[in-house]
Formats: structure tokens, sequence, C-alpha cells
């Protein structure tokens, strides 16, 4: 890698989304947040130690004062508390939106002792999510398994691509499991029609000709990892690449990010599971994680509030062994933009210009952060839907070249 590969985008950064920015921003830290906090409480039966903590937490939203974590071991300790000084004095309105929602998630894995204790708090919503989706899990691995069998085929791929990307709709941090409120573009005809940005013809050429190696920056555990899963099984099976990474969440966050621990029984939940498309699917998975094809990552950057140009150099070497990083989601896609008040017609390549290798945005849309929309696609947007920008029916999939 380079020593003077740029590490900023090639565009002044504007403002950062805060409380007071848009009536959505504000909604999601004072109503959202205080939802799952309050499911946190019911859902769980906390250890005695948490429970005087979370409380100040809901105190605290949203017009409490940013604080400092309370003193506990974890390996994100003092790289916290120095993304912390900052904010102090600020309250939650305040400070920025992106680091709000992550000091949040962040507090709740200190008030549970998650390091020492390993207890996850979204353990029963994420199990929730598997089963509500059983149906559409079986349908998927049914394709999944008879495409395996048909070796490459570029259809076939993009078909996955797209059911990996519509799997971003199952998002626990904004819909319940099974919650009839969240959108699902299980229809083919749906899943393109909803796309802003649709670059799955340039992503099919470049893996047609194989890749020695592709990252995923994953999102959510349940569905959408499902359909993370089969899209690396496939690519795998049939080999269009060698190795594929999952860059994983540190502790539980976003209410249904994976981890490792999530993903590790994702695979197990399929292996073991009664039906035996699913079982053929985990044992193929179960499989490369045993000869190194499939590797399980972490690190801590990726549950800090740190916008994605801010990579530490470990991890900035790491994701330029690959060929292509698949960021999936839209808390990772807000990281990539440093959840910016970008303009909605700013191109894409221009912001994303520090990544030293090739990237893929698959993602649907929770929060007003989007780039890379055509002036007409923008005026029909705004004509069509008020909440366009953030209900969860409208997609992109975003192809930003390396660089030189």
């Amino acid at each position: 890698m380079s020593e003077s590969w740029p590490t900023m985008p090639n565009l002044p950064v504007p403002a950062p989304y805060r409380g007071w920015t848009t009536d959505y921003v504000k909604h999601s830290i004072d109503q959202r947040l205080l939802g799952i906090l309050q499911r946190v409480f019911t859902e769980n039966d906390l250890p005695e130690t948490a429970v005087p903590l979370l409380k100040r937490l809901l105190d605290d939203l949203p017009y409490g004062e940013i604080r400092p974590l309370p003193n506990h071991i974890a390996p994100d300790f003092a790289a916290w508390q120095d993304y912390i000084d900052p904010q102090l004095g600020q309250n939650w309105l305040e400070a920025p939106w992106f680091f709000v929602e992550t000091y949040c998630y962040r507090h709740i894995a200190a008030a549970v002792d998650h390091f020492r204790s390993g207890f996850d708090p979204f353990t029963y919503q994420k199990k929730q999510s598997l089963v509500a989706a059983q149906a559409q899990t079986h349908a998927l691995v049914l394709k999944l398994n008879q495409m395996i069998s048909e070796g490459w085929h570029a259809e076939n791929f993009r078909q996955l691509l797209l059911a990996d990307l519509w799997g971003n709709q199952a998002d626990l941090s904004k819909w319940t499991a099974g919650d009839e409120a969240m959108p699902n573009h299980a229809d083919t005809t749906d899943r393109t029609a909803h796309l802003l940005v649709n670059d799955e013809t340039a992503v099919t050429d470049l893996v047609q000709n194989g890749l020695s190696q592709i990252d995923f920056i994953i999102d959510n555990a349940g569905f959408e990892l499902i359909g993370d899963l089969c899209l690396a099984d496939y690519l795998l099976a049939v080999g269009q690449t060698n190795t594929v990474r999952f860059h994983l969440k540190l502790f539980p966050t976003f209410v249904s990010d994976a981890t490792i621990i999530d993903t590790e029984a994702t695979i197990a939940w399929l292996r073991q599971n009664e039906d035996a498309a699913l079982q053929q699917m985990g044992q193929r998975l179960t499989e490369y994680v045993l000869d190194g094809r499939l590797r399980l990552l972490t690190h801590p950057f990726w549950t800090s509030p740190q916008p994605l140009w801010a990579l530490p150099n470990d991890l900035r070497q790491t994701l330029a062994a690959a060929d292509l990083v698949i960021s999936k989601g839209d808390a990772n896609y807000r990281r990539a933009l440093g959840d910016a008040q970008w303009s909605k017609t700013t191109p894409i390549t221009s912001i994303v210009s520090y990544l030293p290798t090739t990237a893929l945005f698959l993602r649907t849309g929770k929060s007003e952060v989007l780039v890379g929309l055509s002036e007409e696609t923008l005026a029909k947007m705004a004509e069509a839907e008020d909440d366009w920008l953030v209900n969860g029916r409208w997609g992109v999939i975003q192809l930003v070249p390396r660089a030189g």
C-alpha cells in the first residue's frame, strides 16, 4: 500500500447531522433510542449493577449532558474516553448524531459489563428475527443450493446481490422482529424498481473475472446476515473468490448489528436446522470457517464513532489486501460519508476517495445521508414520497472503484 494514499475525502466535509438538524434525527435520538433502552429492561434479566447505570442513561435522554463511561475493563475503554472528551458538556441533541448513537450503545455495553460477562442485551430480538424470517430463509437458501449446483452464472449472482441488499430492510434498531411496518421487497420487480442507484452491471463485470479476496463490512444479524452468508457461500462454492472475510462488531450495538458470536451462532443454527436445505448451507459454511476460506474478524474501530476515513493503519492495511470491500447497511454508509450533510447529488467517488481498494455499498435508506443521485432522480423522489430517504423502501448499489 502506498504511503501517500489519501486519508480524507477529495471534497471539504460538511457539518455532521445533529439532533437539531432535522425532525427525523431528533426523533431518532429522543424517541427511538428511548424505546430501545426501555426494551433492554423489559427483555432481559439484567445484572443488578446494570440497572442504575441504564436508568441514568434513560434519564439523560435527550437533554442530559454527555458523560464519561463508567470505569470498567474493555479493550476500547481508553479510545472511547478520547472520543467522548470533545463532546463533554453538550447534551444528546447538540453532539453529532453518529457519535450519540454509538455512544448510547457503548454505554449499554459498559452497564452490562459486556467485556467480562459476555452479556448481550439484544439476544432476544436477534433470535426472534431469525424465527420470523424462517420462510424467507428457506426460500432463499433453496434457490442458493440450486444456483451452486449450476456453477457461476452472472444472473444468479445478480439475484443474490439484490437479496443481500434488500436483506438490509430487516433492521431491529428501526423495526422489531415481525413488525408489519417493516418493508419487504420480496418481489423481484420491487427489488429493481426501488433502486435509486444501480451499479450491479459494473459489480457483476468485476466479479465475473474472479477475485482473490472479498471483504464484507457486516451490518445486521438475522435475515440480513443470512443474505451476506448466501452471497459469500455462492462466491466461494463456484470459485469466483478464494477467501471471504467478514468484519464484525466488537460488542452488541445498534440492536441487531452482528458480532462474531452472532455469526458463529447463525452458522450453527443453519447446520443444526431441521430444514435439509439450511443444513447443507450450514455444513458448507462450517467447512469454509475450518479451512480458513471464511474468516470472521473484528476491530474496535467498527464500534467507534469515527468516520471511515479515520481507519487506523492496521485496519487500512487489512482492507488493502482485499480486491473488493462490500459495505452493508445504513450505519456503515453513514460512517463512510462521515454522517455529514452532503448534497444528494455529490458523486460518491469524490467522497470515498480514501479507501485502499474498490468498495461496493449495499444499503437501504434509513437516514437522510445519501449521495450519488442524478438531478432527475432527486426531483422525482421529492415528488414521490415525503419520507423516501428514511422509510427503508429505497436502496442503492454503489460501486466506488479504487482511485488511480
